[in-house]
């Protein structure tokens, strides 16, 4: 499994708009593709306008082949319907290991 981890900068008093836009436009975009396994948004208790967006994928290949025009398409709706300014201010990924418990 991988995590792609996403951080994004928004003002505080439009955070909450940009979680329910998200959720509406990003997350059942990337649900439509194989690999996607979930996706959770993060509130920092401390950093009223970070948001942090983990979304769970079932391998790095089948996150990576989704075309960049669907995501760009995807993008311009999203920045559409929000129109507000943003920031993404970390994107990473994780390979996700398991090690037996003993």
């Amino acid at each position: 499994m991988v995590v792609e981890w996403l951080e994004f900068r928004v003002a505080a008093d439009q955070r909450e708009r940009y979680v329910q836009v998200d959720d509406d436009i990003w997350t059942p975009a990337l649900q439509r593709y194989p690999g996607f396994i979930s996706k959770e948004t993060w509130l920092d208790a401390e950093d009223a306008e970070r948001v942090v967006l983990m979304i769970r994928w079932r391998s790095r290949e089948e996150w990576q082949a989704i075309p960049e025009s669907d995501l760009a398409q995807v993008e311009a709706m999203f920045d559409q319907a929000l129109g507000i300014p943003y920031e993404l201010v970390v994107g990473r990924s994780f390979q996700v290991r398991r090690f037996p418990v003993s």
